[in-house]
């Protein structure tokens, strides 16, 4: 990815963040933006949303019907050519992260091989 799509990620990343604590309240939901990722032609753009204590699918349909007035903030707050088209997802990553180490936990308690010893000359 280019240095330019990085920094646009980025600033949309902080805008939305921006208006979504001001602007929304989720009850016993803690919603944090964690990532954005933009098309080569900014034309449509992926939310990466994760919400620990509350209804994600609540959530998400709560984003996906004010996306266009998120758009309108980040219209009037950045000097893109073009406003992307946003698409509010699911972030899984930190259950991936989470099931990767309980993963490597079970490996590491495998048995192993005996340590080779060392041929003396």
């Amino acid at each position: 990815m280019s240095q330019r799509l990085d920094k646009i990620n980025e600033l949309l990343k902080r805008e939305i963040s921006s208006f979504v604590q001001k602007e929304f309240e989720f009850k016993n939901a803690l919603v944090t933006i964690s990532d954005v990722q933009i098309t080569d032609d900014l034309r449509e753009g992926k939310v990466f949303v994760s919400v620990l204590g509350g209804n994600t699918d609540s959530v998400l349909e709560k984003l996906t019907q004010q996306k266009g007035a998120i758009q309108r903030f980040i219209n009037k707050r950045t000097n893109l050519r073009c406003t992307p088209v946003l698409m509010f997802r699911e972030d899984t990553s930190a259950e991936r992260g989470v099931d990767m180490v309980n993963l490597l936990d079970e490996v590491a308690q495998l048995p192993t091989a005996p340590p080779e010893e060392e041929d003396e000359k």
